[in-house]
């Protein structure tokens, strides 16, 4: 595979029947807007059982029906936050972990230093998270995975990229290669995607493109640099 060349965003996310959690961010084709998206699905009734909430800027995951939880440590939490120039996403509480930092002058690659992969033996899930921001009329990106160094789960690699962004190009990072008993756990560079320049193109592709039985909730951002001005589309299976 050229280096340079990008999938089909529909294709890979309709062939993964179980990404799991997958975090994409990006630059629109005409160099115009960022691209943020941020989508959960489940197997079980707990991981099913919730739905994404906005407030703001920031974004939080509640359960829907909350005589059904049965852990809420990893079900409650919010994905998204904003925080001066910089916008924030993962999949976990480290969401808060990166704020905080943030806020007291830490960068987000010491963050996750402090943060290790979920306790959800024998999957191990991995935590990803990604961070964009924004100087005068551009934006860069960093996203990162930080994922069992075993089947044990003895120890964490901790993996970070940097990226300048490229018009029509996203990189999209998830936790799973597929689906499994436990969860095959994502491997590689965040790959490297073709995405379309209106938001309702790219949020309907997306939530069309995965998986029916297993899609839960769906965010995605579009961010004019010139202006700041936001554009925010939310999709929950359970409504």
């Amino acid at each position: 595979m050229n280096v340079y060349e990008t999938l089909p965003l529909d294709k890979t996310l309709s062939e993964n029947s179980y990404p799991g959690r997958g975090i994409l961010i990006g630059l629109t084709p005409d160099g115009e807007n960022a691209v943020v998206a941020y989508f959960i699905m489940g197997r079980s009734e707990n991981s099913r059982n919730r739905i994404f909430v906005q407030d703001i800027d920031d974004v939080t995951i509640y359960p829907f029906d909350e005589s059904k939880v049965e852990d809420p440590s990893l079900i409650i939490y919010s994905p998204v936050r904003a925080l001066d120039n910089y916008l924030i996403v993962t999949n976990g509480d480290q969401t808060d972990t990166i704020y905080n930092a943030l806020k007291e002058g830490g960068t987000f690659a010491d963050a996750l230093k402090t943060r290790c992969f979920e306790p959800d033996a024998p999957n191990y899930t991995p935590r990803i998270s990604g961070m964009l921001t924004f100087e005068g009329d551009g934006f860069t990106y960093q996203m990162s995975i930080l994922k069992s160094a075993d089947p044990m789960g003895t120890a964490c690699n901790r993996y970070t990229f940097d990226y300048a962004p490229v018009r029509g190009v996203a990189h999209f990072l998830h936790t799973y290669n597929g689906d499994g008993d436990p969860i095959p756990t994502f491997t590689g560079e965040p790959e490297r995607l073709a995405i379309g320049g209106k938001i309702d193109e790219v949020a309907d592709t997306i939530w069309q493109s995965l998986n029916e039985d297993n899609k839960v909730s769906l965010f995605v951002r579009f961010i004019e640099l010139a202006t700041g001005e936001t554009e925010t589309r939310l999709f929950n299976k359970n409504y």
